[in-house]
């Protein structure tokens, strides 16, 4: 007897096996950490097993960038509300730095984490040479934005050149209404692809996480974390209580969401971070989340690239209170007029370091070199253990771009409530196998992921000024 199948039934969905992927990425870590403490030598080879990994992902970087934003701005049918939420985003930011340096002052002055250092000839010259490296001012920095050709803004690896190519190409796209559809709806395809090999991708989360924290283990020692532990723990507090105080408080206030719920949201990628010391390693996945729950697609897209290169409090709470140690440990007190001149210096040449591992010392060494050159020697008293001091940063550069994009959302009314809610209350899972969820924008909560499987392909329309409804052209 045979029996047919009811063509009502809906397929069996695939179960969801990537929980696996960062149970594994946990193991390696420790595994990593072990083999650092007992092979040294051999776990410093390691090195480039977990550069390459982060490698391949910031490989998928610029593609998605370029995706998220073209779609996003191509799909609003006002050019002024992607430049009402660019101002609003950049003087955010720019708030947000100043609130992160005076935290950091605070902090160094009460701790004085540098008294009692000594340093040796072999330190002073690595201060230098990491000087030489960042001699970027600030003309530098924005003559770079703009790409050599049209393609070398993907193949330079630049997040802000893709920035710019991306919102020249999605203003033409919106201008040419209807007949852009086209274009809108290809891009939109290549978005799928780029997501599901970012998605291939992370299967080798583990073995980068392993290979990266073996080498760390392996070139830091347990001798010099126990001789800088006052700086270590001085700088991990102070980012913590930045991100629970100020951002919680925030995020609380203006939208009315637990600033625990979407850690824990974001949890994934703070593994991600954590093992690889680099927030950039988690930026696809940040668009992805974000647009996922429930922050419009031009928001998402011209927040968080945009925030990575200039929402880095972290990294503002890092140059402080490395300053003030250096400045502690070389017997030459800097004053509260040359801390604040130094700081701000350092919050315009920090902008485009997010997400390098290493390149907080290079902007370190660079402003101490130009404001007070004998404390350049002293920099190499916490190269050591920049790696460790690396993942606090980028963990909370991360953290604030993710509230950044949150709160930028409500301000420009961008943001679908309901299914913040939703998604936070695990309502509605992140498919974590496509890392790209189609339809966000025009399901609520309660209809999420039920549309029809041919809606996915439909390029957004564009939308009015609210950006709530679609807007027929």
């Amino acid at each position: 007897m045979t029996t047919t199948a009811d063509p009502q039934a809906q397929p069996a969905a695939k179960r969801d096996r990537t929980h696996y992927l960062y149970i594994a990425v946990i193991g390696a870590v420790l595994l990593g950490i072990a083999v650092g403490f007992i092979w040294p030598d051999f776990a410093k080879d390691l090195k480039p097993v977990g550069s390459g990994f982060v490698d391949l992902i910031k490989m998928m970087i610029s593609p998605i960038i370029f995706c998220t934003i073209v779609l996003g701005v191509g799909s609003v049918r006002k050019a002024a509300k992607v430049g009402k939420v660019g101002g609003l985003a950049l003087g955010y930011f720019m708030a947000m730095s100043v609130v992160a340096l005076a935290i950091g002052l605070v902090v160094g002055n009460i701790l004085h984490p540098g008294s009692g250092m000594d340093i040796t000839e072999s330190e002073k010259g690595a201060g230098h040479e990491a000087a030489d490296k960042a001699d970027k001012g600030l003309v530098d920095f924005v003559i770079g934005i703009i790409p050599k050709t049209f393609v070398s803004a993907f193949t330079q690896g630049e997040v802000l050149q893709t920035l710019l190519v991306a919102l020249l190409v999605g203003f033409a796209l919106q201008a040419m209404g209807s007949s852009g559809e086209p274009v809108l709806r290809g891009i939109g395809h290549i978005q799928k692809l780029v997501f599901r090999v970012l998605g291939m991708i992370m299967w080798a989360a583990p073995v980068g996480a392993f290979g990266a924290m073996a080498a760390v283990i392996g070139e830091t020692g347990v001798d010099a974390l126990k001789a800088l532990a006052t700086i270590m723990i001085g700088f991990y507090v102070t980012c913590v209580l930045f991100i629970v105080v100020v951002l919680g408080t925030l995020v609380r206030v203006v939208t009315g969401v637990n600033l625990f719920k979407l850690l824990k949201y974001l949890g994934r990628e703070f593994l991600l971070i954590l093992s690889t010391s680099s927030s950039e390693s988690a930026l696809p996945r940040l668009i992805a989340k974000m647009e996922h729950l429930g922050v419009s697609r031009p928001v998402v897209g011209i927040t968080v690239p945009t925030g990575y290169s200039f929402n880095l409090d972290g990294t503002m709470i890092y140059l402080t209170m490395s300053s003030l140690f250096i400045a502690d440990a070389m017997h030459q007190p800097l004053g509260i007029g040359e801390q604040i001149s130094l700081l701000l210096f350092m919050m315009i040449a920090s902008k485009g370091a997010a997400g390098v591992s290493g390149s907080g010392i290079a902007v370190l060494a660079s402003g101490l070199q130009s404001h007070k050159p004998a404390l350049v020697d002293g920099v190499g008293l916490i190269i050591g253990v920049d790696r460790f001091m690396s993942e606090a940063r980028a963990l909370t550069n991360f953290a604030g771009n993710a509230v950044a994009t949150l709160l930028i959302g409500t301000w420009t009314k961008e943001v679908d409530k309901d299914r913040v809610t939703a998604v936070l209350a695990g309502q509605l899972p992140f498919d974590e196998r496509t890392l790209v969820d189609d339809d966000h924008e025009t399901a609520g909560p309660s209809g999420a992921g039920e549309a029809d499987a041919g809606d996915a392909d439909a390029v957004p329309e564009p939308r009015d000024e609210g950006g709530k409804e679609p807007v027929k052209v």
